[in-house]
């Protein structure tokens, strides 16, 4: 019975980034990385022991470590990504005040 709890969550999941993506409250490039997690737990909402057949090949022994370790991963390259879009953000405001002060100071020039 949580197995369908389970699949119900993903698919609505999925259905919601994909109403973000159509209402433009999300963008595409942004979202596959959410999309790829989605399908990731369906599967494992699908077949849940499939964890336990793969672990073993990559040297973990207890399969919610992996889990946990991957999350991890997920959020360090999310956080890592949104920081580099802060951080182009940032240099635009710089480019863009500056530009500004530059058309007010020859609007103010032109007035005298």
């Amino acid at each position: 019975m949580r197995k369908i709890y389970f699949i119900v969550a993903a698919l609505a999941a999925t259905f919601y980034i994909i109403y973000s993506i159509r209402k433009n409250k999300l963008s595409v490039a942004n979202s596959l990385i959410w999309i790829l997690y989605c399908i990731v737990l369906l599967f494992l909402s699908i077949f849940p022991y499939s964890i336990d057949k793969i672990v073993p090949y990559l040297g973990i022994s207890y399969a919610p470590v992996f889990l946990l370790l991957v999350a991890l991963l997920i959020l360090f390259m999310m956080v890592f990504q949104q920081s580099k879009k802060i951080e182009e953000l940032q240099k635009k405001v710089v480019d863009l005040s500056q530009e500004l002060s530059i058309v007010k100071e020859k609007v103010n020039e032109k007035d005298k």
